[in-house]
């Protein structure tokens, strides 16, 4: 019996016989000829089925499978220079391990909304394959980064007592007898392992109940978020520069196929090298007013704002010192103007918009016990993030970077619907 191979693996097989273990991608027929397209998660390849070559019942099988119909194929390996991988094997036997009738998803164009609840079965396209790819390639190179610099992967809890930014955006939840919330944020307990282990990252699902349906958005995203003790500003934004430019790198690197098959304009991509500009939130407003934009000083940058500024850039520009007012509790305010946060934001471009944002934390106990008095938090729920500027508190910063926004800019996609498996939005829960 012939060994079972896997299609990304067809090239080291030429002119042997092999077993494939997989799905009916596609199939056209003409007379004595089956051409079927065979997928097994790692690639497609063609499979010429010739009545001449099989049994009559598997010629018949061959005719009569289906879309998406799980098989076994038994053939031999050719070289085909008109096939994508350049081989295609000549089929000796087809098994059908379970016919699919009436698959839904059909090559003809079908709408959004009708894709996304057949998000489980579109999954199997070849477009989402890419992306997945992708994806699973910048996830593997945002850990590969911190883990060679020395960073240790510490995982922050999902369920929190009390929120980063205040609550108006958080799923709440019941905890037993208490109220508890999803995760905004890895960054609090990030700063706890700092002040252990000096640099640390996490990495997970952070939630929003935002009511936003922009196509930025999404109610479940994944932050990669590292921290680093002794870290001040300006370092912050040389390493939130190296890894973007390193994470970019990588992919164009070892994903250009698929990039290729998403239609990417690789060239943009090629483009993100060091050093990235960098300008203050008062620049930002001088280049916004400069293009005609009515913007005021001291109002958050939205993201037409954002895709104003970054069209000014063929990499992605680092907008630091927003008005200390627009940011968290846990800011540090500039010691030379302290309306002025000591903070960043990484913008993409091509109208992307922010991908990450990060900045110097404050370390005084002080400082930071009245933050939360003025923003009505509850002490008692931050009692031990104090203790962290009572027992030995040092200058820290950090950042975290959203990866669906990542992944739609690196594929260049329209929304992030199709940069994770399956999306939660506004009015999407479902499958």
């Amino acid at each position: 019996m012939a060994d079972h191979v896997y299609i990304s693996d067809i090239a080291r097989y030429e002119g042997q016989e092999v077993l494939l273990k997989g799905w009916l991608y596609n199939k056209r027929s003409s007379g004595k000829l089956h051409f079927l397209q065979v997928r097994d998660g790692t690639g497609v390849i063609q499979g010429v089925v010739f009545q001449g070559d099989v049994t009559p019942d598997a010629f018949e099988r061959a005719g009569h499978v289906l879309q998406e119909s799980s098989i076994l194929v038994t053939g031999v390996v050719r070289a085909d220079k008109r096939s994508p991988i350049g081989f295609e094997v000549g089929v000796k036997d087809l098994e059908i391990v379970h016919l699919a009738q009436d698959y839904p998803i059909t090559p003809k164009e079908h709408g959004t909304a009708f894709l996304m609840d057949h998000r489980h079965l579109w999954l199997r396209s070849s477009r989402q394959h890419a992306i997945l790819r992708v994806r699973g390639e910048i996830v593997q190179a945002c850990r590969d980064y911190f883990n060679d610099r020395g960073f240790t992967l510490v995982d922050a809890p999902i369920f929190t007592p009390a929120a980063c930014e205040g609550t108006t955006n958080l799923f709440e939840t019941t905890y037993f007898e208490e109220k508890a919330y999803l995760t905004q944020s890895g960054q609090l307990y990030m700063e706890a392992a700092a002040m252990a282990l000096g640099k640390v990252y996490c990495f997970g699902p952070t939630f929003r109940a935002e009511k936003s349906k922009t196509r930025r958005h999404l109610t479940e995203f994944w932050m990669i978020e590292p921290e680093v003790a002794y870290l001040d500003l300006a370092g912050d934004l040389d390493l939130a520069e190296d890894f973007v430019a390193y994470v970019v790198g990588r992919v164009v690197e070892r994903r250009r196929p698929e990039l290729q098959a998403l239609e990417r304009d690789i060239s943009r991509l090629e483009a993100v090298k060091k050093p990235f500009p960098r300008i203050s939130y008062s620049d930002a407003v001088d280049i916004l007013k400069g293009k005609g934009v009515a913007f005021t000083w001291g109002d958050d940058l939205g993201g037409d704002e954002e895709t104003v500024l970054a069209e000014a850039f063929d990499r992605p520009v680092m907008v630091h010192r927003y008005p200390a007012a627009i940011k968290a509790f846990y800011m540090k305010s500039d010691p030379d103007d302290p309306r002025l946060a000591l903070c960043v934001d990484v913008l993409a471009p091509e109208g992307y918009g922010e991908i990450i944002g990060g900045g110097q934390r404050e370390d005084s106990l002080e400082t930071l016990e009245s933050r939360i008095s003025e923003h009505n938090l509850p002490r008692e729920a931050f009692a031990w993030y104090l203790d962290l500027r009572r027992y030995g508190s040092v200058p820290h910063a950090g950042f975290g970077m959203g990866i669906e926004r990542t992944v739609a800019w690196i594929c260049g996609l329209k929304h992030v619907r199709e940069t994770i498996p399956f999306p939660r939005m506004l009015q999407r829960l479902y499958p």
